[in-house]
Formats: structure tokens, sequence, C-alpha cells
């Protein structure tokens, strides 16, 4: 078995702690779930973060994602895809997460929800929203989500529970305020995932509800 460093396990578990106290000072009353952005780490890091008492993680890319829900099954842990989706990838997509982030055309949608076995609880579903209308950035154009919502009324098998973005950090309270002001119009969906470690502070701030950290949990990537 792998010895895991004791400075390692003692930073991750610091790191989290960290995270989470930043989360509270903000609004102890608002319900925010911290989703650890793994990309790129170990299993082995993963497992230090559950040894602390984290359960959500999101994956950007999907075979290592794969790779990682096999060696950590049953821990009663909670998979979120946060990365771009190819149309080729959609059915293992389905087939494993239980939360997608990053939907951003309906033909997506439609194989997600074609995809997901029936014996499956729905598999929730965030459309990605280009807040900032960045030419370099994937999502729904803010004048498209109105038409795009109203196709989830014809899907079984996934459910529309909100929507994601990443802004331009250069305005990112800006476009936070923009999405908190989307979400009002849609009354039936209750999920905002905004904000990461530079500026989950200001998402919160905004209504986000998923905050999605990465490197102040598990340091700098290589």
């Amino acid at each position: 078995m792998k010895k895991y460093s004791l400075k390692l396990v003692l930073m991750i578990a610091e790191n989290l702690k960290n995270v989470q106290d930043r989360i509270a000072a903000v609004d102890k009353n608002q319900q925010v779930i911290l989703i650890a952005v793994s990309k790129t780490k170990l299993a082995s890091d993963l497992q230090q973060a559950i040894d602390a008492g984290q359960r959500h993680f999101g994956e950007n890319y999907l075979q290592e994602a794969l790779d990682k829900i096999e060696a950590l099954k049953n821990q009663n842990l909670i998979w979120h895809f946060i990365g771009p989706i190819q149309s080729n990838k959609t059915k293992q997509i389905a087939e494993n997460f239980s939360w997608v982030h990053s939907v951003d055309r309906l033909k997506i949608a439609k194989r997600l929800n074609d995809q997901r076995p029936e014996s499956m609880q729905k598999l929730n579903v965030l459309l990605q929203v280009n807040i900032d209308d960045e030419p370099t950035k994937s999502g729904v154009k803010v004048d498209e989500i109105d038409e795009l919502v109203t196709h989830f009324e014809n899907f079984q098998n996934i459910s529309l529970r909100g929507f994601m973005c990443i802004p331009n950090p250069v305005n990112s309270e800006q476009s936070f305020n923009k999405m908190a002001k989307i979400m009002q119009k849609y009354p039936n969906l209750d999920t905002l995932s905004m904000g990461m470690s530079s500026d989950l502070e200001l998402a919160i701030k905004n209504g986000a509800t998923f905050v999605r950290i990465g490197s102040d949990i598990f340091g700098k990537r290589a």
C-alpha cells in the first residue's frame, strides 16, 4: 500500500478547513456546497480530502475521472462533471456522474437524457452561461437561455437545476451580479455554480450555491 506523506495529508485537511471557514465567514445561513476540483490530482490525494470529510468532487477530463470514480467507489461520493463535453463522451458522463455543470447546447442535453440509465436517479444538469460573451469560452449566450430552458420540460431522465459560469476575472463581481439577476427569472431553478479559489466570497454574496475550488485545496497544479 502506498504510504502517504504526512505533510500532504495535513496540508489538504488544513486547506479544506480554511476554505470552509472562508465560505462560512460570508454567510453562515446560506447553503453553499464546496466542490473540490480534483482534475490532474491522484486518487490518493482525493482520499485525503475524503478522510477530512469532503464528498463532492469536480472533474474536467472524462477518462481521468472514470479511473478515480472506480478507484474510490463505495465511498458515497458525489461526482460533478465540469469540463467541456464532446458528443462522443456523453454516454459515459450520463452513466457515471450525479451532476453536469457544462451543458451548452440542446444536442448535448438530449444525448445526456437519452443515455442516462432509467435505473438511476435523474441526472442534475446546469447550463453553462458565457456571461461575458467571450469568444474563447464555451457556454450559452445570455439571450439564448430562455429558448433552451423550455426544451428541458420534454426530458425525462435529466433535471435542469440552474446555471454555471466562469467569468472574466477582471470583472467577476459584475458578472456574478448578472448571473444573480438571471437566476431570479427562473424561480423553479435552485442551483448557481460559480466562484473559484480567488473569488468565492464575491460569488457567494451573489447567490452561489456551489463553489468550485481546486488549488486552494490541493495546491497549485504542475
